[in-house]
This record gives C-alpha cells, sequence and structure tokens, in this order.
C-alpha cells in the first residue's frame, strides 16, 4: 500500500493543517487561500452545465466544518487584538468595519447556500438560475473580504502583535477547534 500523495497548496482539497496553528498568522493566510479555492468550486458550481455532486460536497463540508470557526478565529481574537494594538494612523477601524459588513452578508447568505446545495444533492438536479446567483454572490462577498484582510490586516497584524498576543491567538484558535495547545509561536518577534 502506497502513502496517501500530499495535498497540494490551495487546492482545496483537505482543511488547513492543524500545525500551522503554532504560527496562527500563518495559518490565517492558509485558510484564506483554501477560501478562495473553494470560491472558485462554488464558481464552478454556478456556472456548470452539469451539477457536480462530488464539489458541492466538498463546498458544504467547508461551509460546515471550517467556514465558522474561520470567521470566529478573526471577529473574536484577530479583530479585537488588532483594535488594541494598532495606532490611529494605521486606520483598522474602518477596514474591520467593512471586513465584517461582507462577513456579516456571507452569514445572511450561508443558509440558502447550503440549503440549496444539499437540495441539489437530494434531488439530483441542477441550482437554478436565482440559485446560481447566490452562489456567485456568496462566492464575492467571500473573496471581497479576503482581499481586505490579505492586503491590509495581515500585514498590519504581523507588524503590531506582540508574541504574547500571537500566543493567545494560537490558544484561542487550537481551544475552538478541540485542539491541544501547541509550541510558541512564531509569527512575530
Amino acid at each position: 500500500m502506497q502513502p496517501p500523495e500530499p495535498v497540494l497548496r490551495g487546492s482545496a482539497e483537505a482543511p488547513t493543517s492543524p500545525r500551522l496553528l503554532a504560527r496562527p498568522l500563518d495559518f490565517i493566510s492558509e485558510d484564506h487561500l483554501r477560501e478562495r479555492q473553494i470560491c472558485a468550486v462554488i464558481d464552478g458550481l454556478a456556472t456548470a452545465v452539469v451539477f457536480d455532486p462530488k464539489q458541492a460536497t466538498a463546498v458544504l463540508r467547508f461551509l460546515n466544518e471550517e467556514l465558522n470557526v474561520h470567521l470566529r478565529d478573526e471577529a473574536e481574537d484577530l479583530f479585537p487584538l488588532l483594535a488594541r494594538r494598532c495606532t490611529k494612523e494605521d486606520a483598522i477601524e474602518g477596514v474591520i468595519d467593512r471586513i465584517r459588513a461582507d462577513q456579516d452578508e456571507v452569514m445572511r447568505l450561508l443558509p440558502r447556500v447550503r440549503s440549496l446545495l444539499a437540495g441539489c444533492l437530494d434531488s439530483g438536479g441542477k441550482p437554478t438560475a436565482e440559485e446560481r446567483a447566490v452562489l456567485s454572490r456568496f462566492a464575492g462577498h467571500v473573496r471581497r473580504h479576503l482581499v481586505a484582510e490579505n492586503a491590509i490586516l495581515l500585514p498590519i497584524a504581523r507588524a503590531r502583535l506582540t508574541r504574547a498576543d500571537l500566543r493567545s491567538l494560537a490558544k484561542h484558535m487550537q481551544t475552538r477547534r478541540g485542539l491541544p495547545e501547541l509550541a510558541e509561536t512564531t509569527d512575530a518577534e
């Protein structure tokens, strides 16, 4: 029996490795890449002539098992840490407000996206034109907040958060996933 082939970075085939939790900002960055790849799968489902149940199942698994945890990492830990550590010149509050608005829209659309994908899986049918639009809108809001997080928040977090902040962030992220505490973080000095 041969060992399984390694999953390629950004392949959307597997959740982000928990080993990265020791470096919480790297974990979040990798989670963002996974979200982007899932958005590409959602776009594919929205435009496909033939509905792909394997892809729909992968998206549902991500939505049910990973997305809420990731959004909680940011809302409950990363955003408050940044709000405490950033200077007035960083203007972080406005950025966080824009990201939260997109995340709120993602959460508003989430039950509908889950329901329509589950319905297609149950019926063997494909999404209606209206459902395709919902899928596209959902992926668009996810992408929009990822752009701001990757371009603005994560670079500022790497500059502003202390080692103690990163240890706290890692600990909360690990606890949220039901994992034991890992070794010291190495994201910042």
